[in-house]
């Protein structure tokens, strides 16, 4: 099995809002993104009602419902008779510096910082409101108290702290922290801004892909992100299957890239589909920041940022789905964008698939498994069998035919702990978290994977 992470166990499901997972989820609480805070013990998810639930983890090793807030309402531009939908499309966590945390969120259009914090304490013998706080009158004011601090039940609070907006004319679709830690980029599908924390009114234009006549237009940008350590490196990917490292060193504005990532394709075995397939939906720097990892709608790739003809890693994701392709573009599915994870070392990647599958892959060893995150397969304390799709006929019975494959399930939003072997899986409105166990002979194990009881986000009998 997987060395250091691809096997994950002790794993706990959160049910969003007491959904029933065998009806028909309200689209408002689809998960619609998953991220690790820095130091792994917060994890934050975002839905397409602009709702952002923290968890924080518990000192035996679960992650419980920390704090819930809305993020984003549904807006409507007027100028541009464009409604806006409150779906949260990317979370960023801030490095915490103190006992707040920091957050930002966006969704297609405007970016907030968030800032959580903890109140146990509550002034009380104001001079000029009474109890229920109203305006006493001064004139009957005969005598001045101090205002004291007493102990209240622990309230945790959510408020936005800055708001970013009207610097991007399409689609939000990336938002990433420098390692700065004072500027952040956003990107849209044909620009990226660079915008600093304490300023919300400008931000400074360093990607420009569009072109004087939109006719000419054969690119958009699909993703960006900065480099984990060089703060003048970025990266951003587009739907030609390219990659760019850009540095702000060279020069302001980086349309030209200082290294282009891309994978020659044999012209003979070009299609109808090749373009769509070759989208770059999501990178990701390893923690290292030597490597890149890219993943297009069938394979993840690893590059090395020291060599640019070809990835030095690449792994079939779904390659079953070859003969599928017409099918999945008459769906629309062939346009879902699924995103990869590192583990802690670098050692493991993981990435998402259909029928509520997960996939991961260990760099040394080039071995692989697929799990399921579904609520039929993950029982209290069962043992999570891996899955395996075959093309012709089932040789075992935990086999599933490629025909038989759900599109509706997919797992298009995963994190994996910063340090620990702890993974989130997003499956519509359900979020799993699956820990590692060790076994007996003290590696870690891909084939035992366990679940624990469920918290409920709000008080429904038990599914």
């Amino acid at each position: 099995a997987a060395k250091n992470g691809a096997g994950c166990s002790n794993s706990c499901l959160f049910q969003r809002h007491g959904f029933n997972f065998h009806s028909h989820p309200n689209s408002a609480d689809v998960i619609s993104t998953v991220e690790f805070s820095q130091s792994g013990e917060f994890l934050a998810t975002g839905d397409k009602g602009g709702r952002v639930v923290i968890f924080q983890r518990e000192p035996q090793g679960e992650y419980n419902v920390y704090s819930t807030f809305q993020s984003h309402d549904p807006e409507f531009d007027y100028l541009k008779s464009l409604e806006i939908e409150e779906k949260i499309n990317k979370i960023r966590w801030l490095p915490q510096l103190h006992s707040a945390l920091f957050l930002l969120t966006t969704n297609d259009k405007t970016i907030k910082l968030w800032k959580v914090s903890e109140r146990d304490k509550q002034p009380e013998g104001y001079n000029l409101k009474d109890e229920e706080g109203r305006v006493k009158d001064i004139s009957k004011i005969t005598s001045l108290q101090v205002p004291v601090l007493r102990p209240m039940d622990l309230l945790v609070e959510a408020s936005p702290r800055r708001v970013f907006s009207n610097a991007h004319a399409y689609h939000i679709n990336s938002i990433s922290i420098n390692s700065d830690c004072e500027t952040y980029l956003s990107a849209d599908d044909l620009r990226i801004n660079l915008w600093n924390l304490s300023i919300t009114d400008r931000s400074f234009n360093i990607v420009d892909l569009k072109p004087d006549n939109m006719e000419d237009l054969t690119e958009v940008i699909t993703v960006a992100e900065f480099h984990p350590h060089h703060c003048h490196l970025l990266a951003f990917s587009s739907s030609t299957g390219t990659t760019r490292l850009c540095d702000m060193r060279s020069r302001a504005l980086c349309d030209q890239h200082a290294k282009l990532f891309e994978e020659a394709v044999d012209p003979a075995s070009r299609s109808f589909f090749s373009e769509l397939i070759s989208s770059v939906s999501d990178v990701k720097f390893s923690h290292s920041g030597r490597y890149l990892l890219t993943r297009d709608y069938l394979s993840a790739k690893v590059w090395d940022l020291n060599m640019e003809k070809k990835p030095v890693e690449t792994y079939q994701v779904h390659d079953y789905l070859r003969s599928k392709l017409c099918t999945l573009y008459e769906s629309d599915c062939i346009f879902d964008k699924f995103e990869c994870a590192w583990n802690g070392t670098d050692s493991v990647i993981m990435t998402g698939a259909y029928n509520n599958f997960f996939r991961m892959f260990d760099r040394a060893s080039r071995r692989d498994v697929t799990l399921e995150a579904s609520r039929e397969v993950c029982k209290r304390r069962a043992v999570l069998r891996p899955r395996r799709v075959c093309i012709g006929r089932k040789r075992r019975e935990s086999d599933i035919c490629v025909d038989s494959l759900d599109f509706r399930k997919k797992v298009l939003h995963t994190a994996w702990h910063p340090t620990d072997n702890i993974i989130a899986i997003a499956a519509r409105n359900n979020l799993y978290i699956f820990q590692d166990r060790h076994s007996p002979s003290g590696h870690h194990g891909v084939h035992r994977i366990e679940q624990e009881t469920a918290p409920q986000l709000e008080d429904t009998p038990p599914q």
